[in-house]
């Protein structure tokens, strides 16, 4: 099934490329000679939510695609979305601009296990550091793996500019980058992650975590938030 859904999401983006006849258009091309070169394949067509669902249903709700952008502007919490396809080890590229005092998220491994995507899923946080509550506490600001690891330091651009986030999983390897700087890595399933589930929040939840492959999402938490130049290289 995920060989097939990646096949039928591989025909559809590449249609800029000329490959299918027919098939949607790219409005803002995410992948560059070198990444193509690499194995990477666009997870946002730029212009439609083709490969993309809502977390509690099939149909993704309040998200807008449109002149490559994939935005959440309205208010109200709860319209998170994720990928129809599933990975285990991949190296994702995106950008993402927040609004002010704004907080959102890039979660992976995500099942439907649980109520919200982070019941199961590490997250990759997106956030404002200097107007939201959580830039307050390293372990929660932006790029770091949610109430778990800090990151090196704060490299976010401001408020209205994009930033260039590189999440690596590889095994039980994962790595956090953003705007060129590794912020942290950390071991899934290690002693050192189990202490730190344990001492967390997410220590109530039997699934977080624990899914070796799984749905990379976005979280609507009620702030305007922006993505663009979605791309994965499966490894």
């Amino acid at each position: 099934m995920r060989r097939s859904l990646l096949a039928g999401l591989a025909l559809a983006v590449y249609a800029h490329a000329g490959n299918v006849p027919g098939a949607i258009q790219v409005t803002a091309p995410a992948i560059d000679a070198s990444e193509r070169a690499q194995g990477f394949q666009v997870l946002f067509d730029g212009a439609t939510l083709a490969g993309w669902r809502g977390f509690s249903s099939l149909q993704p709700t309040g998200w807008r695609a449109a002149g490559g952008v994939l935005a959440r502007e309205g208010k109200g919490e709860g319209h998170d979305i994720m990928t129809v396809a599933e990975y285990a080890d991949f190296d994702l590229r995106l950008e993402w601009k927040i609004s002010e005092g704004g907080n959102s998220g890039i979660f992976f491994h995500v099942t439907t296990e649980g109520p919200y995507v982070w019941s199961t899923g590490p997250e990759f946080q997106v956030l404002d550091n200097a107007r939201h509550a959580d830039g307050k506490e390293a372990k929660t600001s932006a790029g770091s793996n949610y109430a778990l690891h800090a990151p090196l330091g704060d490299v976010t651009k401001p408020v209205g500019e994009w930033n260039l986030v590189r999440l690596l999983v590889r095994g039980p390897h994962v790595e956090h980058w953003l705007n060129g700087v590794k912020l942290l890595e950390y071991e899934l399933w290690s002693p050192d992650w189990e202490a730190r589930v344990k001492a967390s929040k997410f220590a109530v939840l039997p699934s977080y975590g624990r899914a070796k492959i799984g749905h990379i999402a976005l979280q609507d938490h009620g702030n305007p938030v922006w993505f663009r130049n979605i791309r994965i290289r499966v490894l």
